[in-house]
C-alpha cells in the first residue's frame, strides 16, 4: 500500500481578491505574505521549544494573476508592462515589501494597458521554512540536531523546482494552463536573496538600480572616497554609504566600520531615496564568480550593470592604463554554455556604449583622435584559465586573432552574457594592466604608477556612465533588444 499523504496544518486561506488599483493589490500581497511567513515562524519556534514533530505545517506564497482575452496590440513604448496575447498569466511573489515600488509599477502598467483587474491570492507553492525565518536574525534553522528532522515538519527548498527555466525559455506550462508573468518565481527569488546576503554580507534592500562590477579592491577604496565627497555635498542626492555587515554612514567624515569577516564578494552601496544610486561589487577573479554574482543580483531587476576591471591588452599600440570599450565578446568562459550556447550573439547596446564613451570623454577631457589614443573599441575575450600563457599558445592566440580581440579578461563576457540572458542592460569598460603577448607581464612594481593614477579615473568614468544612464528614460535603457518572442510582462 502507498504511504498516506501527510496531513498539514495551514494558516487561514482567504479567497482571491480582484483589484483595479496597483497600490491596493500590492498592499494585499504584502498582507498575505506576512501572514504566511509569520505563521511559519510561529510554528517553527513552537516546535523548537516543544520538540513535538507530530504535525506538519505549511504556508503558501501569494500570487498575482491576470486574464486577457484580446490579441490587440498595446500601444506602449516600453518593452514590458503588457502580455503578447490572450490567456491567463501568473507569478508567485515573495517579500513584496522589498519589491513594493517595482510591483506597483508593473501592475499599474498591466491594468492600464489591458484594462483588466489583477487577482491576488495564495498560490499552491509552499514557502520553505528557511526563507520564511530568514528575515528574523534571532532565528536560526537548525540541522537534525534540533531533535527532529526538519523536512518531516516543514517544507524546505526544493531544487527540482528552483530554476531558470522561464529565463532560458524552457519552462513547461503550469497544470492550470497559466503562463509566466515574471522572469523569476518566488522560490528562485528567495534563493537568490539568501545567496546575496551570504556572498556580499549586505542586505538586498540596499542594492541600487545601477551596479558596477570590479575585480580589484583598489576600486572599492576609490568608491568610498567618491561616496564621502558626495555625502559632503547636500545637493548630490546621495543619502548614505553602506558596506559589508550593513554598516551604514550618512556623514562624509563618519568612520565606516570594517566587517567582522570579509565576505567573498565585498559590496558597497551609495544610496539614493528612490534606489537610483550605485552599487559596487568586488566579484574577485574568474567567470564562476561573475556568474554567481549576476545570477543573484538579477532578481532585483537592476536598470544596468557594467564591468569596470583590469584586462590584458592584446595590441602593440596599447599602453598600460589605456581603456577598452567592448563591442563584442569572445566567450571562452564556459560557465554559461548550458544556459546560453556560445553561438548566441551578445550584442553591444547603444545606450550603454554611448554613455561609457561620453563618460570617458568627460572625465579625461579628451575628444576626437586624442580620445581614440587612450580608448580602443573592439572584441573582449573572456577565458577561464588565468595562466593560459603557460600552455601552448598557438590555439588561444589564433582564436584571439580570428575574433579581432583587443583585450583579455576573466569576467566581462560572463557578465554581458548573463545581462543578455536576464534582460539587464550591460556593458564593459576595462583598463589595460599588462600586455602578455608583448612581454609586458603583470609583475611587482611594473604597474605601480598605473594603479596610482588610473584606478581613480577609471572608477569615476564608470560612475559617470551610470549617472548618464540614470537620466535616460526607461523605454530607452530597457529596449526591445533584449526581449524574446513571447516575453513576460514584468520587467
Amino acid at each position: 500500500m502507498p504511504a498516506p499523504d501527510p496531513v498539514f496544518t495551514l494558516p487561514d486561506d482567504p479567497a482571491p481578491q480582484s483589484f483595479t488599483q496597483a497600490p491596493e493589490a500590492v498592499a494585499h500581497l504584502i498582507a498575505l505574505y506576512e501572514r504566511a511567513s509569520a505563521f511559519l515562524c510561529e510554528k517553527f519556534i513552537s516546535v523548537l521549544e516543544s520538540g513535538d514533530s507530530s504535525t506538519r505545517y505549511r504556508a503558501f506564497y501569494p500570487e498575482v494573476r491576470i486574464t486577457t482575452s484580446s490579441y490587440a496590440s498595446v500601444d506602449s513604448r516600453l518593452s514590458f508592462g503588457h502580455v503578447y496575447g490572450p490567456g491567463v498569466f501568473a507569478t508567485t511573489i515573495t517579500q513584496p515589501s522589498l519589491f513594493q515600488n517595482y510591483l506597483e509599477q508593473q501592475l499599474e502598467l498591466l491594468i492600464a494597458n489591458h484594462g483588466c483587474a489583477v487577482q491576488v491570492g495564495y498560490s499552491t507553492t509552499p514557502i520553505p521554512v528557511h526563507f520564511a525565518v530568514a528575515h528574523d536574525p534571532s532565528l536560526v534553522v537548525p540541522a537534525d540536531a534540533a531533535g527532529f528532522v526538519l523536512r518531516d515538519v516543514f517544507d524546505v527548498p526544493d531544487l527540482a523546482t528552483t530554476n531558470d527555466n522561464i529565463v532560458n525559455g524552457t519552462d513547461d506550462p503550469q497544470p492550470d494552463g497559466s503562463q509566466p508573468l515574471a522572469l523569476f518565481d518566488a522560490q528562485r527569488v528567495d534563493y537568490a536573496l539568501a545567496r546575496l546576503r551570504h556572498y556580499t554580507a549586505t542586505d538586498p534592500k540596499f542594492f541600487q538600480n545601477h551596479v558596477l562590477f570590479t575585480n580589484y579592491q583598489f576600486y572599492v577604496e576609490e568608491f568610498e572616497t567618491f561616496a564621502r565627497e558626495q555625502m559632503a555635498d547636500p545637493n548630490s542626492g546621495y543619502l548614505a554609504f553602506v558596506g559589508p555587515d550593513n554598516h551604514r554612514i550618512t556623514a562624509a567624515d563618519a568612520p565606516l566600520q570594517a566587517p567582522q569577516k570579509m565576505p567573498q564578494m565585498p559590496t558597497y552601496h551609495l544610496t539614493r531615496a528612490d534606489g537610483s544610486g550605485i552599487t559596487l561589487v568586488n566579484i574577485g577573479v574568474g567567470p564562476s564568480n561573475a556568474k554567481t554574482a549576476t545570477d543573484h543580483i538579477a532578481v532585483l531587476r537592476p536598470h544596468a550593470w557594467i564591468m569596470v576591471g583590469h584586462c590584458a591588452g592584446l595590441r602593440n599600440s596599447q599602453s598600460l592604463g589605456d581603456f577598452v570599450l567592448a563591442h563584442a565578446y569572445l566567450r571562452e568562459d564556459h560557465v554559461l554554455d548550458d544556459d546560453l550556447p556560445v553561438w548566441v550573439p551578445i550584442p553591444a547596446l547603444a545606450e550603454i556604449q554611448t554613455s561609457l564613451e561620453q563618460a570617458v570623454a568627460e572625465i579625461t577631457a579628451l575628444q576626437g583622435y586624442d580620445l581614440k589614443q587612450i580608448m580602443r573599441t573592439g572584441t573582449v575575450a573572456t577565458i577561464d584559465n588565468r595562466n593560459w600563457e603557460l600552455r601552448d599558445q598557438s590555439g588561444p592566440v589564433h582564436r584571439l586573432s580570428q575574433s579581432r580581440a583587443i583585450a583579455l579578461d576573466m569576467e566581462s563576457a560572463t557578465i554581458a552574457a548573463n545581462g543578455y540572458r536576464f534582460r539587464v542592460p550591460y556593458g564593459t569598460l576595462l583598463c589595460v594592466s599588462d600586455k602578455p603577448l608583448h612581454g609586458e607581464l603583470k609583475l611587482p612594481g611594473m604597474a605601480t604608477s598605473f594603479y596610482k593614477t588610473q584606478v581613480s579615473r577609471h572608477l569615476r568614468i564608470g560612475i559617470r556612465a551610470m549617472e548618464l544612464l540614470r537620466e535616460m528614460p526607461l523605454e530607452r535603457i530597457h529596449s526591445r533588444k533584449l526581449r524574446s518572442f513571447e516575453e513576460t510582462a514584468f520587467l
